[in-house]
């Protein structure tokens, strides 16, 4: 049985949020220490699990927090 593409899952373990947005993976742990993840956050016993659809809809919302956790600090456009 071949394991499921990570755009059909819906609940991802932090590891697979690191693959599937491309994030650094210390700046990813450090976030879900800071954030309370009310929307978007799932606990199972010791385990954080990701809501996919959840999270993306935050990243949508919050475009810089998706920057800095790929690239480190957001970076402003000058006009």
């Amino acid at each position: 049985m071949a394991k499921p593409n990570l755009r059909e899952k819906d609940i991802l373990n932090p590891e697979e949020a690191i693959c599937y947005w491309d994030f650094s993976r210390t700046r990813f742990y450090k976030f879900l220490k800071q954030t309370d993840g009310g929307d978007f956050l799932v606990f199972y016993k010791e385990r954080i699990l990701i809501i996919r659809v959840a999270f993306e809809q935050y990243l949508f919302r919050n475009p810089e927090v998706k920057e800095e956790l790929a690239n480190g600090k957001s970076r402003k456009r000058k006009n």
